[in-house]
């Protein structure tokens, strides 16, 4: 009678089954409790065939070879070299790309702070903060300094280079008239028939000089101080009038008091030394054409980058012209005037 506490007792031992039996490990095979992974012998486990090859005793040296260094171990917080982008070069360029951006970011806050300084001090102490300074007279002159200027100061870094260069082109310029004066006046000391032009040349020096600094080099201070869109209308008219008049004075024509090509060379065959003054003044005055026509060009390319447009130049000069307390009077009275007619009894 079969045992009752075992319920597989008439059953044959599933484990017996012939297919199960076929496969189990034989001694040939590695088995768990034969390999012991927290032996520290460094005994590798068993294989499941025996190693036919057997080393030999000895192995032949052709030669001695030197001990290998041993390797450095790494420590875990230390840095690893991941290749050209850890090497000490990289890293020196990268620290001389910083530092460089770090001078420029603190010489634009330098400028900064000092501009602001400037503006406070001119806003606490009104007109005696911000003297004119320009043009800049000895104390005891009479005439007294009629505008500031400071580029430094008043323009942003972005068109300060622009501004002294067109400052620049004024100062040559007006070199220019002058050294023209003289030659105008050595062609009329040799020829006595020249005193029209020799007189027209005094008129360009005491006319132009001054009218060309106050027409369109302030203008052009004015638009990169004050972003104004007027301004740079005013100056697009008035440095193009006057570059057409300094390419016209580049040719020369006789009688007009300038020291052109043409009238060099009319001067030049009866005198040499007055007709080479002559012809520096031409040249000087083909450079002054050509540099304005491409200073033109620059300052019309940074109009058409900037927010400035014909409608806000319309804009502000109303805004001035009604801002201006004399063309308010002037409006005023204009306006009582008028009403007064009006309601006059014929």
């Amino acid at each position: 009678m079969a045992d009752r506490g075992n319920p597989f007792g008439e059953m044959d031992n599933p484990f017996q089954d012939p297919a199960v039996v076929e496969h189990r490990p034989g001694n040939q095979f590695a088995t768990l409790d034969v390999y012991n992974p927290f032996d520290n012998q460094g005994i590798p486990p068993p294989y499941h065939e025996p190693s036919a090859f057997q080393a030999p005793a000895t192995l032949p040296t052709a030669t001695a070879q030197p001990a290998a260094p041993a390797v450095r171990k790494i420590s875990p917080t230390e840095p690893k070299n991941y290749g050209s982008y850890g090497t000490q070069e990289t890293a020196a360029a990268a620290t001389a790309d910083l530092l460089k951006h770090q001078e420029e970011l603190n010489r634009k806050a330098e400028e900064l702070d000092r501009r602001e300084r400037e503006l406070q001090n001119a806003a606490l102490g009104g007109s005696a903060g911000r003297q004119n300074n320009w043009p800049p007279l000895p104390s005891f002159c009479p005439v007294q300094p009629c505008f500031y200027q400071d580029i430094s100061v008043d323009i942003s870094q972005d068109f300060q280079k622009t501004v002294k260069i067109m400052y620049y082109v004024w100062l040559v310029s007006a070199g220019t008239l002058l050294l023209n004066f003289l030659g105008c006046l050595a062609w009329f000391i040799s020829d006595g028939s020249q005193g029209t032009g020799f007189g027209i040349s005094i008129l360009w020096i005491i006319l132009f000089t001054p009218c060309s600094f106050v027409c369109w080099y302030r203008p052009l201070y004015k638009v990169f101080k004050t972003d104004s869109s007027f301004n740079f209308f005013v100056f697009f008219f008035i440095f193009f009038v006057q570059d057409i008049l300094y390419v016209l004075d580049a040719i020369g024509i006789p009688g007009w008091g300038i020291s052109g090509w043409i009238a060099a060379f009319t001067a030049l065959k009866n005198n040499v030394a007055v007709g080479v003054l002559m012809i520096i003044v031409a040249v000087l005055l083909t450079g002054t054409a050509t540099l304005g026509i491409i200073m033109l060009k620059r300052v019309h390319s940074i109009y058409r980058r900037t927010g400035a447009s014909f409608q806000k130049a319309q804009q502000e000069f109303a805004a001035g012209v009604f801002s201006n307390e004399t063309v308010r009077n002037a409006t005023t009275q204009a306006a009582a005037g008028a009403a007064q007619n009006a309601f006059k009894p014929q």
